[in-house]
């Protein structure tokens, strides 16, 4: 499809969502195609891997069978007062590209995710969990994703649609070749345990404390020589904990969706979170932090349980 012409719409407008630390919001990419010298350029604060989006987009588009305009292209991330960042929106710039080209009929009435690789294909990214639920909290229900991702969109209830590359989510969208959107994830299997407290023998004072502390969530510091159980103990309290509710699980798995770290196939966790960082651990490292910020291991933690050590 050529495009020399002067297309009929020149700005398009897709939703996206960014992510920091923890927190979310809306982000609308918005695409104006004019007459001019060809340049492509991306605004709205966007960090280093948003504005290399510009060479994935270019080559995806290209190499999923479309025609990349020899224009001047502006995409805008809006509001444009905070940094935008990660890869996540490879998808959603490709999309208004070709919305505003012409090439794309209708309007993708979604929060559109992922990144594109240079054939066109889309990858996973981390923190799809946090971002549909903001999606469904600002009344979007659809969410067009990477298939990989499309188990952890579906996770919370939102119509998340799953596809391998930019052409499909276009057949989808133009209605040649919908796809189904995916089925609820398989619920996690049950929780196993290295250490339950039912087969530790003895230590009547000290198990007796680990089970008030897990009724009423309380701390616990382990004092003594080595080899006297603490390690062993502090272990066993996650076999006494109570299970997670539907409201925990999903704080407990947004953490981990944003860390990288759920299972794709099945992203509510179904034991509370066990974490036992060394005890050199940085300060960045059990707290949390860095650009972009990742969670610590106090956050992994939560609701769970951290066990760490003190060395004199």
């Amino acid at each position: 499809m050529a495009v020399d012409a002067a297309p009929a719409r020149t700005v398009a407008r897709v939703a996206a969502c960014a992510l920091w630390g923890l927190e979310t919001a809306l982000v609308t990419v918005e695409a104006d195609v004019a007459n001019g010298l060809p340049h492509f350029s991306v605004v709205g604060m966007p960090d280093a891997a948003v504005s290399e989006a510009r060479e994935r987009v270019r080559a995806a588009i290209r190499n999923s069978g479309f025609d990349f305009p020899l224009r001047r292209i502006v995409v805008n991330l809006a509001p444009a007062e905070r940094r935008k960042e990660g890869t996540g929106f490879d998808l959603a710039i490709a999309l208004a590209v070709l919305r505003a080209t012409g090439q794309l009929s209708r309007d993708p009435d979604a929060m559109c995710l992922g990144e594109l690789a240079l054939d066109g294909s889309l990858r996973p990214v981390r923190g799809v969990m946090p971002r549909a639920r903001r999606a469904l909290e600002c009344d979007v229900r659809d969410v067009f994703l990477a298939a990989a991702n499309a188990p952890e969109g579906a996770a919370l209830g939102a119509n998340a649609y799953g596809f391998e590359s930019l052409r499909a989510v276009v057949e989808h969208i133009e209605g040649r070749a919908r796809q189904a959107p995916s089925p609820p994830p398989a619920a996690a299997a049950p929780p196993r345990y290295a250490v339950d407290l039912a087969d530790i023998a003895g230590h009547r004072t000290p198990k007796l404390a680990l089970e008030i502390a897990a009724a009423g969530g309380h701390s616990l510091l382990f004092v003594g020589p080595p080899g006297t159980g603490k390690t062993l103990l502090a272990r066993a309290l996650a076999s006494i904990m109570p299970p997670l509710d539907a409201d925990e699980a999903i704080v407990a798995s947004a953490v981990h969706s944003v860390a990288g770290l759920i299972d794709p196939a099945r992203p509510l966790l179904a034991a509370r979170p066990f974490r036992a960082p060394h005890h050199t651990a940085s300060h960045l490292g059990l707290v949390g932090g860095g650009s972009p910020p990742r969670p610590g291991e106090v956050s992994l933690a939560h609701p769970g349980l951290a066990q760490c050590s003190l060395t004199k």
